[in-house]
C-alpha cells in the first residue's frame, strides 16, 4: 500500500504517516496539491495532508482544493502534537535568514521577533524542506523552524526548542481514501465534515442551517467562513459535526436539503490521536 505525504522526510507529515502507515511504502510530494492528487490519479492508496493548527487555524490549501476541485472524503483524522524548534547547520552562530513553512514562521512570530529581530523570513513548502534546505548551504547564516525529526534527518543543530507561542499546539490531518484504514492508535470520537453553500434568497439561511443542528442536540466542533471565488462577499462554509448519533446527523442534513441548503461532504471519520512523547518526557 502506498501513502502520500507532504515531504521531504523530516517533516510533521512525515512522522504522521511514520506512524500511521508504519509498514507501508511512504511517498513524499513537493506541495499540498500533489499530495491530493497523487491520490485522485491513481498513484497512491492514501493521501494525508494537514487541514488545522490549533493555533493558527485552517490549512486554506487543503480544505479550499477539497470543496472547489476534489471529490475526495476524509475516512479519518490524525491529530498530531506540533513542537517547533529552530535549527541551525553545526556551528553556524549567525543567522540573517529564518526558513520555513507559514504555518510554522506564524507559530514562532513571538520567538523571532524578540531574539531575531533583524533576520529575514524565506517561506518553504514544509518545515522539512526548510532544514533540508539550510543542511545544503552550510556556508550561509541560514536557520529554520521545523520538528526535531528535520534536524535528526538533515545533521542539524536545535539552538532553540519549542518556540511556539503556545504550548498546546496541534495540527489535525486527514486521510484521504474510499475507505478506513487500519491505523494503530486509539480512536476516542467520530466526526463529519460538511461545506455548505447558502442560497442567496433565503433570509436568515445561515442562522437555519446551523439551527438543524443545534434542536436536534447535536454539536459543532467547528465553523468558518471561505470565499467561494465566484464574487465579493459569497462564501461556502466548513461545519464539523459530532457523528456520534449517525441518525441525527442523517436527520439535519435531510432538513438542510428541504430548506435549500447544498451541502458537500468533505468527510466522515474516526479521531486518532498520537501521544506527545516530548511532553511525557519532561
Amino acid at each position: 500500500m502506498k501513502i502520500a505525504y507532504l515531504g521531504p522526510k523530516g517533516s510533521f507529515s512525515h512522522h504522521v504517516v511514520q506512524t500511521a502507515f508504519p509498514k507501508e511504502e511512504l511517498q513524499a510530494f513537493a506541495n499540498i496539491t500533489d499530495v491530493i492528487k497523487a491520490y485522485e490519479q491513481g498513484l497512491v492508496d492514501y493521501s494525508v495532508v494537514p487541514v488545522e493548527n490549533s493555533i493558527e487555524g485552517s490549512v486554506h490549501e487543503s480544505l479550499d482544493y477539497l470543496f472547489h476541485q476534489a471529490r475526495i472524503q476524509a475516512v479519518a483524522e490524525i491529530v498530531q502534537p506540533i513542537h517547533q524548534q529552530l535549527m541551525v547547520v553545526p556551528g553556524q552562530s549567525k543567522i540573517e535568514k529564518i526558513f520555513s513553512h507559514p504555518q510554522a514562521l506564524a507559530q514562532g512570530k513571538k520567538f523571532i521577533d524578540k531574539h531575531y529581530p533583524e533576520a529575514q523570513i524565506e517561506v518553504t513548502a514544509s518545515t522539512a524542506y526548510a532544514a533540508r534546505f539550510i543542511s545544503e548551504h552550510p556556508d550561509q547564516p541560514y536557520a529554520a523552524i521545523a520538528p526535531k525529526s528535520s534536524a535528526e534527518e538533515y545533521g542539524l543543530e536545535l539552538i532553540a526548542e519549542d518556540i511556539q507561542e503556545m504550548e498546546a499546539n496541534f495540527t489535525r490531518f486527514w486521510v484521504l481514501g474510499a475507505d478506513i484504514p487500519k491505523i494503530p492508535l486509539n480512536s476516542q470520537a467520530e466526526k463529519m465534515s460538511l461545506a455548505l453553500t447558502l442560497p442567496d434568497n433565503l433570509p436568515g439561511a445561515l442562522y437555519k442551517a446551523l439551527s438543524t443542528f443545534a434542536w436536534r442536540g447535536i454539536d459543532l466542533t467547528k465553523i468558518e467562513s471561505r470565499p467561494l471565488k465566484t464574487a465579493l462577499g459569497e462564501y461556502f462554509f466548513i461545519i464539523d459535526v459530532d457523528y456520534s448519533d449517525k441518525e441525527l446527523v442523517h436527520f439535519a442534513r435531510q432538513e438542510l436539503e428541504a430548506i435549500g441548503i447544498q451541502h458537500k461532504i468533505l468527510g466522515t471519520y474516526p479521531i486518532f490521536t498520537i501521544t506527545d512523547i516530548e511532553k511525557e518526557s519532561q
